[in-house]
């Protein structure tokens, strides 16, 4: 592979002009189809092989009027102190609210509370419901206007008006200050690690390009592929972290080779046949985690890893073509300015800088310290993480929904009337579809279901059953006496099934308990019965792709439980922050509640391949070293001396980026962006930088030994590039130039 890279590199070179005009092609394609593209739809989550899904489309199949319609909002009202939405004179507001709505453009229907029983028992809140002949993306602005113009209206005569619903639900789009601050700490970093402008922006206009091309694609897709603002983002939050990180390394091994004296062209190809090498790979596990969310079997969390599988693959061949191209435009530019100082006047050979060998780095300092101290930084890393882990233990998994929101939006306010006026379950009503096809009396077996559902303890109430055109399916709506999000929820959703087995047997119906609140509850419980199975597939891969890329047993054992480390520490984060509360006020988070279902697992996927990209790209060069026979303290020093610098500065940037979504008004992007951010915090420098290297320090020769049969049968991947290494720098110089020359072995 390195040579293939290698040769790939030095063609991008040479054709530079050739890449670059394919590239911006690429954009400019990608741009149009995105801009001639319809705006995509929201869909809500699905979860094929559920009770709560089943039930969903049998009543998309009995009911297809009802499920046919679009967005909804919900007009909440109450009455001033003292007063009641009865009295007389807030009865003729509401109704000429209700009137200035009803008939107008793209509104089916407005209820009226007083006929449809939308009032509270003690009257002081009242509520309509509005129908709508569009979706909420498909609503315009009139539209939205004139819902908000009767809001205030009310408002104006005294009462409290807020409004619920989809209708007023806007797409989550990008931008913002929080990622614009996040990008410019990656500038920042990004300058200081190369020391030129140039080199900096190189990164940067290499992974601004290859997510400019993935969102294009994402937005252009989304109709056809039913793809979501959220896939979008992810594809925005992965592709600008992932393709910042690929063009560092490779652009760091370019100036690496170029200080040892090789041609710009060699350097090129020998950056992208070495570093590149570990692109592919790093980027290679990410892609086959994101991908591997399919077999979860939820269609959203499919089309997100999907998503940002592809803007991964994209930013690997951006790194690996353009980045070399650009190379050949920037020229000595891309180079630090000692490097440059170094070269002989009228000559592009280059030699490396007097002092770089005389003070060792940050990097080589820090191996040294953890290779005397092993076993302490062992210990205080390993359970520092461990107690990082603990809140994990009581994680919970929910969906959020207008609680979850700020509470100065009106959703929230209207979610929290609704609460005070009907109780806490009126948010989240329960649907129980009987389907009475095969049952020799529907009319009794009905009756029976809804007498069985009103004595199950948690109930509040059970509304009278509404039937199908055919008269073979009755529908109840069953009111919780607590939240949706709560425990006590989920533990009715069971009750009532197990409440009902009996009838079904009895009676020869099909009941089946579904609704919002429902369908999430059985979601949660899918995601808590497929984590423990993913994270084992992910980490047998792990410890697979390990083995060949490194040839030993032990350092993918090592790589895998320090994963597991990193990720428990991420996860007790979320469930610190987003469960608990803690600092939640400086996350922007003010209503705490279980952890979005989707959560853990989509961070196991992207943090697996993250967790690969820090220790492929630390360990080749420690391994690179020893084969060459360094011993395995020195090999390790090697390793950081070389890219404990870069990999630090990789993380600081991946950090930055996923940092720089908390901000975002999404508790699905925010939590997205916490855990990601701990994640890699933990993973690149408590996990890579303290406990492996003191685990290598502590295993010597053994970190490295491979059966002889696993050496025979494991195939050679070659990503420290020793096919390269046996081939002499045509124009090196200096002591590094005779080392090159001679073959790579093994121990």
């Amino acid at each position: 592979m390195a040579t293939f890279l290698y040769r790939m590199g030095r063609w991008a070179f040479r054709r530079r002009r050739l890449v670059s005009g394919l590239w911006l092609a690429a954009l400019v394609l990608a741009g149009i189809a995105a801009a001639t593209a319809p705006a995509g739809q929201e869909e809500d989550l699905s979860m094929p092989g559920t009770e709560s899904q089943e039930a969903f489309d049998l009543l998309d199949e009995r009911f297809p009027q009802s499920n046919a319609q679009g967005a909804e909002a919900r007009l909440v009202f109450q009455a001033p102190d003292g007063q009641r939405v009865t009295a007389k004179e807030n009865r003729a507001v509401i109704e000429e609210t209700l009137d200035s709505l009803d008939g107008g453009d793209q509104v089916a229907s407005a209820s009226d509370p007083y006929t449809t029983g939308a009032v509270s028992k003690d009257g002081t809140i009242a509520y309509s419901t509005i129908t709508y002949t569009a979706d909420a993306l498909d609503l315009t602005e009139p539209t939205k206007k004139a819902l908000e113009g009767a809001a205030s209206q009310a408002r104006d005569a005294g009462l409290t008006v807020e409004i619920g619903g989809s209708a007023l639900e806007a797409e989550v789009a990008p931008g913002g200050t929080t990622e614009i601050i996040g990008v410019m700490v990656a500038a920042v970093v990004l300058v200081l690690t190369l020391g030129s402008l140039v080199a900096a922006g190189l990164s940067l206009l290499t992974a601004f390009l290859g997510v400019a091309i993935a969102f294009g694609l994402v937005t252009a897709l989304a109709v056809p592929l039913g793809l979501t603002s959220t896939v979008a983002i992810l594809a925005l939050m992965l592709g600008l972290a992932v393709g910042i990180d690929y063009a560092l390394f490779i652009t760091s091994r370019y100036r690496d080779e170029r200080a040892q004296g090789s041609e710009p062209e060699e350097a090129a190809g020998r950056a992208v046949g070495t570093a590149g090498s570990a692109v592919v790979f790093a980027g290679a596990t990410v892609f086959i985690a994101l991908v591997g969310l399919g077999v979860v079997g939820v269609p959203e969390l499919t089309k997100m890893g999907l998503g940002g599988a592809g803007a991964v693959a994209l930013a690997v061949l951006v790194a690996l073509t353009l980045v070399p191209a650009l190379f050949g435009f920037f020229g000595r530019r891309v180079l630090s300015r000692a490097v440059r100082k170094a070269a002989r006047p009228g000559s592009e050979h280059l030699h490396r800088a007097p002092d770089a060998a005389a003070r060792p780095g940050l990097g080589t300092r820090w191996a040294r310290f953890v290779l005397r101290r092993p076993v302490a930084v062992l210990m205080v890393a390993g359970l520092g993480l461990g107690a990082v882990a603990l809140p994990t233990l009581s994680l919970e998994l929910g969906l959020p929904g207008d609680e979850s929101k700020p509470v100065e939006t009106t959703q929230r306010r209207a979610y929290d009337l609704l609460s005070d006026g009907f109780g806490p379950g009126f948010n989240g009503p329960l649907t129980v579809v009987v389907d009475t096809t095969k049952s020799a009396d529907a009319g009794a077996a009905t009756d029976l279901v809804v007498q069985t559902v009103r004595g199950v303890d948690g109930v509040a109430s059970v509304g009278d059953p509404v039937l199908s055109g055919t008269k073979d399916t009755a529908v109840l709506t069953a009111v919780p006496q607590t939240a949706p999000n709560s425990g006590e929820t989920k533990d009715l959703v069971h009750a009532i099934r197990d409440a009902v087995a009996d009838i079904e047997a009895d009676t020869g119906t099909d009941i089946l308990v579904t609704g919002t609140t429902a369908l999430n509850i059985d979601i949660s419980e899918a995601m808590s019965d497929a984590l423990v199975p993913y994270l084992t597939v992910v980490i047998g891969l792990a410890v697979l792709l390990l083995t060949v890329v490194f040839r030993s047993i032990l350092v993918p054992v090592k790589a895998a439980l320090g994963f597991l480390l990193s990720v428990g520490a991420a996860f007790g984060v979320v469930v610190a922050v987003f469960q608990w509360g803690w600092a939640a006020d400086l996350v922007g988070i003010e209503q705490t509640g279980p952890v979005m279902s989707l959560m853990p697992i989509l961070i196991i996927g992207i943090v697996f391949g993250l967790a690969m990209d820090y220790e492929v790209f630390l360990l080749t060069r420690m391994r690179e070293a020893y084969v060459h026979g360094a011993s395995p303290d020195e090999a390790v020093v090697n390793g950081f001396r070389h890219s404990g610098r870069v990999v630090a500065a990789a993380a600081i940037i991946m950090i930055s980026v996923f940092a720089g979504f908390i901000g975002m008004n999404s508790p699905t992007i925010q939590t997205m962006g916490v855990g990601l951010a701990a994640a890699v915090a933990f993973d690149a420098f408590v996990v890579r930088m303290a406990i492996a290297p003191a685990v290598l320090a502590l295993l010597g020769h053994r970190a490295w030994w491979l059966p002889p049969i696993l050496n025979r049968v494991l195939p050679n991947v070659d990503i420290e590039g020793e096919a390269l290494s046996r081939r002499a720098h045509p124009t090196s110089t200096g002591p590094d130039a005779a080392a090159s020359r001679f073959p790579v072995g093994g121990r």
